[in-house]
């Protein structure tokens, strides 16, 4: 039997029934809208993609989807709160050309990073996170400052486990939990100063997406070569991509390069 959007409907629809929600079915854009009916907030789902991911994986694509709806449409209707709640806040590392408002058109609470790199703000829900906007920070009386602050401090709690990889004479180490805040953890200054003592070379650092954090001990030009080869891999890849650049971490500080072939960078 071959699936269709209109097939793949009646199954989300099943699946995902609730006396509280309001579905819909929007024939010309073939999506399908699941909202709540009190606050008309929700979703859309576009089918002819969810067939697609069926046709390759079958019913554990529409398993996958149905948790991720069930978990957005949760959040949606919770009423979040900063206040009691100081130790789920965490920095998060997005691109520069990641939004700076939310689709209800709040701003978000940001800060400067590097050239390529930009700080958020998580309140953390568990299976998943809010980003804080100003209307949330307003409510709570907290100052960015605060926020930052809190959120730095939680950041050093996490724990750092790295896999280390040598390749032509360099060291390269990965941190990958898969807890949402590997790269994050590029903030941790005291963690990139130990790594910056224990080099034999230069200390660079690479955030290709979220769920990854690349240092590596460069001791040749080979060893740009390679991070320059593996950070662009990492960052087609990702689930949520920052950027295919790395970094030299040099007097605290953070420098985007670009690695010419055989080449020591130039800093940009």
């Amino acid at each position: 039997m071959k699936m269709t959007s209109l097939k793949m409907k009646k199954i989300i629809e099943e699946r995902l029934s609730n006396p509280d929600y309001n579905t819909s079915y929007n024939r010309d854009k073939d999506t399908f809208r699941v909202e709540w009916k009190a606050t008309k907030k929700g979703m859309s789902i576009t089918l002819p993609n969810v067939v697609a991911k069926y046709n390759e994986r079958g019913d554990e694509a529409v398993e996958e989807l149905v948790e991720h709806v069930t978990e957005a449409l949760r959040i949606m209707n919770e009423d979040h709160q900063l206040t009691g709640m100081e130790k789920h806040i965490y920095p998060v590392i997005r691109a520069t050309s990641f939004p700076t408002e939310t689709k209800a058109g709040n701003k978000l609470i940001c800060k400067e990073h590097t050239a390529e790199t930009r700080i958020y703000y998580a309140l953390d829900l568990g299976k998943s996170y809010r980003l804080i906007d100003e209307t949330l920070l307003e409510k709570e009386d907290f100052t960015p400052e605060r926020l930052n602050e809190i959120a730095t401090f939680n950041l050093r709690s996490l724990k750092i486990d790295m896999k280390k990889d040598p390749v032509a004479d360099n060291d390269f180490y990965f941190v990958a939990h898969q807890d949402g805040y590997d790269a994050s953890r590029i903030l941790n200054e005291a963690f990139l100063e130990e790594m910056k003592a224990n080099c034999k070379g230069e200390l660079a650092v690479a955030v290709p997406h979220q769920d990854v954090l690349i240092l590596a001990d460069i001791q040749n030009k080979t060893g740009y070569d390679i991070l320059a080869q593996m950070t662009m891999k990492f960052f087609a890849e990702g689930r949520i991509p920052i950027t295919s650049l790395s970094f030299i971490y040099e007097d605290k500080k953070l420098d985007p390069v670009f690695i010419l072939a055989k080449n020591r960078p130039e800093k940009k």
